[in-house]
């Protein structure tokens, strides 16, 4: 046997061990991949949140710094703040809303209801509550699981949140350290340059959370003029929730348009037709115009970029893709511009 066989036969060797071990690392992703997106959101905000950090550590004056873990707090209670203070501003009138919601839902219901009878497009009349027990979730326990489903849900999504904060402190404490550890797995040579891109990615991240909160403030203000002008009440409540839902990609907008349409209803038909109305034309130029120019603008990637990377996002991972989707382009385009650029040299 020739030495070119036996270089062959030991190629081929270890080209089937590689992709052993290659097929064993992605079947235990595949398990643990719950996890990974834990990790991969909590390492997200940890570089996103890391020159907010550095900014509060300089706060104090030349020559002295704010402790780390102090300046991660402050963060924490600002955030944690914000989000006690849009809840006293929106539960109250919420509650009094749904209320007198569910007080006029059976006139509403009645009215409805007549109205396809006239028309000849319902042939019996019902009763809200014969309405309710003839949905098929109601019908063999479904509304009893469906209950249980939906309770595990926000039991795990709870979970989900609370590991993240927790995951993304601690990250956010041992940054120095991770990333001296990441730069060692570089040879000596191409440590800088590896910095660099570590550095860049950190600056689109950032930008990419602080274009999340440009949109937030443009989607808030708009709804808020949009519904004041239409004469709902609460506007500026249901504005604040509009802002908040559009930090959710895809469902978000339809989850914070659900309140301002049911409170449109409580007035006038014509009103709840005309906000359902304003709220599809806002969504349509959010999608085509505010999202990709602002992205673009913030975080440094094309619009058709930021198009496509929500699509494939959305189509993968749901509502977490749609999130986690302009922040991984911009790494992704960051990497590939590293290694196209030292192609070239």
């Amino acid at each position: 046997m020739s030495r070119s066989d036996d270089e062959l036969r030991s190629l081929i060797l270890w080209t089937i061990v590689v992709a052993i071990v290659a097929g064993f690392i992605a079947w235990c992703a595949y398990l643990v991949r719950g996890a990974l997106l834990l990790i991969y959101v909590s390492g997200l905000l940890a570089i996103g949140f890391s020159p907010m950090v550095r900014w509060i550590q300089r706060r104090q004056g030349p020559g002295a710094r704010v402790p780390r873990w102090l300046a991660i707090l402050t963060i924490y209670v600002v955030i944690l703040g914000f989000v006690t203070l849009v809840g006293f501003l929106i539960v109250p009138p919420l509650v009094s809303q749904a209320r007198s919601l569910w007080a006029a839902a059976p006139r509403m219901f009645e009215q409805g209801q007549q109205y396809l009878i006239d028309r000849g497009l319902l042939r019996e009349h019902l009763t809200l509550h014969e309405a309710i027990e003839r949905t098929p979730v109601t019908r063999g326990g479904q509304a009893a699981g469906a209950v249980a489903g939906a309770v595990v849900n926000v039991v795990g999504g709870i979970f989900g949140v609370v590991t993240i904060l927790i995951l993304t402190f601690y990250l956010l404490v041992d940054s120095d350290g991770i990333k001296r550890g990441f730069l060692r797995l570089f040879p000596a040579r191409r440590r800088e340059r590896a910095a660099t891109a570590a550095h860049t990615v950190t600056v689109k991240v950032s930008a990419w959370l602080g274009g999340q909160l440009v949109l937030a403030t443009v989607i808030g203000t708009s709804s808020a003029i949009g519904l004041w002008a239409l004469g709902v009440p609460y506007f500026y409540v249901l504005a604040l929730i509009s802002g908040v839902g559009e930090m959710i990609p895809v469902i978000g907008p339809f989850l914070a348009a659900i309140p301002a349409i049911a409170v449109a209803a409580t007035i006038s038909v014509k009103t709840m037709l005309l906000v359902i109305l304003f709220f599809i034309v806002q969504q349509q130029i959010e999608n085509h115009v505010l999202v990709p120019r602002i992205m673009s603008k913030q975080v440094g990637v094309s619009a058709a970029t930021v198009i496509m990377s929500l699509l494939i996002g959305g189509e993968l991972l749901g509502i977490l893709g749609a999130i986690l989707a302009v922040p991984t382009a911009a790494i992704v385009l960051v990497v590939f511009n590293e290694l196209a650029g030292e192609d070239e040299d």
